[in-house]
């Protein structure tokens, strides 16, 4: 948004504000380097006189600190530290990369923002999800014990039993007896964490990856082994050389349509990793969020393995809503009572509400029919967002499939996130999707909220003004 010119506060008063916002929500990371003065002038249309005042508000309340011949950058904050902003929000001292996305997604309006981790609610079908909750609500049936009673402690019976039909359909023998649901697939990771490891455990990840998985494995206090994604999966080279070093006890990825790069496993790979597995006795955790997205018949490493040292994770927030925040995992039955366990201790149980809503959904047939036109409305804004990000001279590091896809732009995405946000839009920058936060020209676009113009024409013409 621009700055208001006759506005009672001065412009440099309005633009440090503007910064000390973006960093009390944790949108500026510690370490983040802020605009040059010159660059910064220019794109707020302001003199450079403006820019040095701001900066040095921010520098005086400790949000920010200058580096010789460098620049300015946002301050790491110390524990116990004072300032003089007193809406500062409490230092984390875990790594923060996921909570600038985390927090961007919960603020940006879908239509502004490409770099969105959720289908547009436009998208959603409002009208199953509350026909669907009106048949749970329906007088008899026992619909009185799901309203007023806890759930049952592994979920819902209904909804584990559709889905061990539906893991069927992937090729997963699963009975409902090693199903447990959570709390959305995040929780169901969470839980599969403090079950099967121990701080200071070795954990393989995928490089790039999801930002919110590298953040809570390191608050776990586990090591991360960043293997590099390539097309078919993971570098199996580094991975074998990976295992010999750390002697990792778990793999975290997701096989099926890889967030952020869109790529899927090869039948190939599948089986060296589960070779790995089975030699260096490591376990294999395989999130498959975006199941509903990808051909039932894709190599998933849970299928090929039979839950022997494989997990799998799912949920249903990213096809149905957001909002309905149910999730589950599928194990082997040594590890399904303590995972139970684990859960009570830490949700006592999930909505049996929301759990039979979306049992109702799959038995009806009505996810599947909702899933086919997400799918129809997704092939065609793919191709509307290839054609405009190839227009721009953006450039597909991974042929694009899915709901994302992983793009060079030809400048830091860091700093160009910082400019777009300036005016509105929310992008995904590389650095969020890498293990040790490195900068790099790259980030995600999500093809569903990626289809405007305007914003493929700003891309091109800021990073223009940047070379």
């Amino acid at each position: 948004m621009p700055l208001i010119r006759k506005a009672s506060q001065p412009l440099a008063q309005q633009l440090a504000e503007r910064f000390a916002e973006r960093i009390q929500q944790r949108l500026l990371l510690p370490g983040a380097r802020l605009p040059s003065v010159r660059e910064c002038a220019r794109h707020h249309g302001v003199s450079p006189y403006t820019v040095v005042a701001a900066y040095d508000q921010l520098l005086a309340s400790g949000l920010l600190e200058a580096r010789k011949q460098r620049g300015f950058f946002v301050r790491e904050r110390q524990a116990g530290a004072t300032s003089r902003q007193p809406t500062q929000p409490a230092p984390q001292s875990v790594p923060v990369d996921a909570t600038a996305l985390i927090r961007g997604m919960f603020l940006a309006d879908a239509k502004r923002a490409p770099g969105l981790g959720t289908l547009p609610a436009e998208w959603l079908d409002l009208p199953m999800l509350q026909a669907a909750m009106r048949q749970v609500l329906k007088a008899g049936g026992g619909s009185e014990q799901l309203a007023l009673h806890y759930g049952e402690p592994a979920g819902d019976a209904r909804l584990r039993r559709a889905l061990g039909l539906r893991l069927a359909d992937l090729g997963i023998a699963c009975p409902a007896e090693q199903i447990v649901t959570t709390v959305g697939a995040t929780h169901a990771l969470d839980l599969i964490t403090r079950t099967l490891l121990q701080p200071g455990d070795a954990v393989l990840v995928d490089d790039p990856g999801w930002a919110i998985e590298f953040a809570r494995l390191t608050q776990a206090g586990m090591r991360l082994l960043p293997v590099p994604r390539c097309a078919n999966g993971p570098d199996l080279a580094v991975m074998e050389r990976l295992i010999e070093q750390h002697r990792p006890r778990m793999y975290v990825t997701v096989s099926v349509l890889h967030n952020p790069t869109g790529n899927s496993l090869s039948l190939a790979n599948a089986h060296q990793i589960l070779r790995m597995a089975e030699q260096a006795d490591f376990q294999i955790v395989e999130d498959d969020t975006y199941a509903f997205l990808a051909p039932n018949h894709a190599p998933r490493l849970s299928a090929l393995d039979g839950l022997r040292r494989s997990i799998y994770v799912s949920g249903f927030s990213k096809i149905l809503t957001p909002a309905w925040r149910v999730g589950y995992l599928a194990a082997n039955p040594a590890w399904i009572e303590k995972l139970t366990n684990l859960k009570l201790l830490s949700s006592l149980t999930t909505s049996p509400l929301l759990e039979r809503a979306v049992a109702h959904c799959l038995e009806q047939g009505q996810l599947r029919r909702h899933a086919d036109r997400v799918l129809t409305l997704l092939d065609a804004a793919r191709q509307r967002s290839m054609k405009l990000a190839e227009a721009a001279g953006c450039r597909f590091m991974a042929p694009p499939q899915g709901l994302f896809g992983w793009v060079d732009v030809g400048m830091d995405t860091e700093r160009l996130a910082q400019l777009m946000l300036d005016e509105g839009w929310l992008t995904a920058p590389g650095m969020l999707f890498s293990a040790s936060r490195q900068s790099s020209t790259l980030m995600r676009i999500n093809f569903a909220t990626a289809q405007d113009a305007l914003f493929w024409r700003r891309l091109q013409t800021l990073r223009a003004a940047a070379t």
